[in-house]
């Protein structure tokens, strides 16, 4: 079978004679060569499951990159699909009955929420204290792993509070001579691994951190505003640059007239006015600077071909973004996104237009 990697077969193989495989996602999406879920290489691993007459649970697209997924057959996703309350969670049960019934080439993904258990906090162990276990000991873990806070656990689903430097230091200023982490703890803040990402924002700028339940009780990870920033800001990072760079080709763009803009635009999207370069898409763009004549009027002085190529790759990448996935893109498309914002601001600086 053509587009189907080796491993799949195999697994495929190991299925039809009654066993349930797993492998994690980033294992998975090794097997087709990519590092993240975007759009191409989830459709393209869709339609190879599809093809197999496989699928996962839970869906290998709302799992954890490291998180493990099981394969089973189409025929029993169909069956877990129609018994209410069998599957790990409502999420995956709608994903199997969705993939079951052909929709798995579908783009749109199959749960269109971005859970907090995709987050990469909410997925490391927790490092916590027992409730009678000595102050001095919680804040020695504190300052060797530059924590702010402390979940105070008597194992993996039981929480009894969370100890904190305000917490501590409230004591202390107060006189009260605490020994034990049970008098020195606050309640703590969790919510389930499940939960919409922006649901629980507010919770976590309120608390500073929420510890993150598993569809198995067990506590999975704790998040804080610090790891929300981190998360946010390298989402932004290619947001932005994606801005800067559809700024600079629109002012490459902006001699020619209205109907030599018009002529770049999509010719199946006939209903459309183009009244200036901002009616254009970045696909239309990308037209423009193919066209050897629209290339010679903006007398730019750098190789057309090259260009051009360059900034296909940018189309490509702009589609991944605006899926918006909270992995972020991959490096390698981090550094195309890099190279063409300081190729373009040399263009600019160096008047070549």
């Amino acid at each position: 079978m053509k587009n189907i990697p080796e491993e799949l077969r195999e697994i495929a193989e190991r299925v039809q004679k009654g066993s349930k495989p797993r492998a994690s996602v980033r294992t998975v999406l090794k097997w087709f060569e990519a590092e993240r879920r975007g759009l191409r290489i989830v459709r393209q691993i869709r339609r190879a499951l599809k093809r197999v007459k496989l699928t996962t649970v839970p869906d290998l697209e709302g799992a954890y990159i490291d998180s493990q997924v099981t394969f089973i057959s189409k025929e029993e996703g169909e069956k877990k699909a129609q018994k209410s309350g069998t599957t790990v969670d409502d999420k995956s049960a709608a994903a199997v009955e969705s993939m079951a019934t052909g929709t798995a080439n579908s783009p749109i993904p199959l749960d269109p929420t971005y859970r907090i258990g995709r987050l990469e906090s909410a997925n490391k162990p927790v490092i916590s204290v027992k409730p009678d276990e000595t102050v001095q000991r919680a804040a020695t873990l504190m300052l060797n792993h530059n924590f702010s806070q402390l979940p105070v656990m008597v194992n993996e689903r039981d929480v009894k509070g969370i100890v904190t430097w305000r917490t501590i230091g409230r004591r202390f200023v107060l006189g009260t001579n605490c020994e034990a982490v049970r008098e020195v703890m606050e309640p703590h803040q969790e919510i389930s691994a499940d939960a919409s990402l922006f649901s629980a924002i507010e919770l976590i700028v309120q608390h500073d951190c929420v510890l993150v339940r598993d569809s198995e009780k067990k506590i999975s990870g704790i998040v804080t505003t610090h790891d929300l920033g981190a998360q946010f800001g390298s989402l932004a990072e290619p947001f932005l640059f994606l801005g800067e760079i559809e700024n600079h080709v629109r002012r490459v763009l902006g001699p020619l007239s209205k109907g030599e803009l018009a002529a770049g635009a999509d010719p199946t999207d006939g209903e459309r006015e183009i009244e200036d370069v901002t009616d254009l898409t970045f696909g239309e763009y990308v037209r423009l600077l193919t066209d050897k004549k629209i290339w010679s009027k903006l007398g730019l002085k750098i190789d057309q071909k090259t260009v051009t190529h360059y900034l296909e790759e940018i189309r490509k990448i702009r589609n991944d973004v605006m899926h918006f996935d909270p992995e972020g893109i991959g490096p390698d498309d981090m550094k195309k996104l890099r190279s063409m914002v300081v190729f373009l601001r040399q263009l600019q600086s160096l008047g070549a237009n």
